[in-house]
């Protein structure tokens, strides 16, 4: 890969957690961390999105979200991109591809909270995301029963995995996922966001 790019060797075993991080959290240090035991990954890279330039109230700046983030770990095996810009894609289908196209032979996994897998269906071109990679879902507060009855979680029901199958899921040939269960973060980036802002209120006053 040209300059900027994470390095990756083929036969590594990444996981892949995009969001847009502002901020990030402990919470998103802990799937993390979870993730990479319980799907036996060597590197786990932060997918941190550009952001749209077209909302009102987009995201804080990406070298702001970006240096936030790196802040926040201590784990050489977590790396913080921003490979979705240096690609020019926005929608995880299109990531996903472009990542599998420069990175032959990287066994990539999408992780994702169960919060996320609830409105997967909802996802341009989620099918075909199902059809590339493994993904991992993590359990979150709130949601970890109704991911399991979610459509896609219906749909996708036979190439589910048990639990004690996850450490596999890197070499499994997707279609596959599994759901994990972890003990249970409240932390939110819009939890915090709303904090800020309530600080900086408070000050003005």
């Amino acid at each position: 890969m040209t300059r900027g790019f994470p390095l990756a060797r083929p036969g590594m075993r990444i996981g892949l957690l995009g969001g847009s991080f502002d901020p990030a959290h402990e919470g998103h240090v802990h799937i993390t961390e979870t993730a990479r035991r319980r799907f036996c990954l060597d590197r786990v890279w932060w997918l941190v999105s550009p952001g749209n330039p077209l909302k009102a109230h987009g995201p804080a700046p990406l070298a702001e979200r970006m240096a936030t983030a790196r802040r926040l770990l201590d784990d050489p095996a977590v790396i913080v991109t921003d490979v979705e810009m240096r690609l020019g894609t926005r929608l995880t289908a299109d990531t996903i591809a472009a990542l599998t196209r420069h990175y032959p032979g990287v066994r990539f996994v999408w992780l994702m909270g169960s919060d996320n897998l609830c409105q997967f269906h909802l996802w341009d071109r989620w099918r075909e995301i199902a059809a590339m990679v493994p993904i991992g879902v993590l359990a979150r507060p709130g949601t970890r029963i109704p991911a399991r009855n979610a459509v896609a979680a219906q749909i996708l029901r036979r190439w589910r995995l048990p639990q004690d199958q996850a450490g596999s899921l890197a070499r499994r040939r997707p279609p596959a996922w599994v759901l994990i269960n972890l003990p249970m973060k409240s932390h939110s980036s819009s939890a915090i966001r709303a904090a800020r802002s309530g600080v900086a209120e408070g000050a003005r006053r």
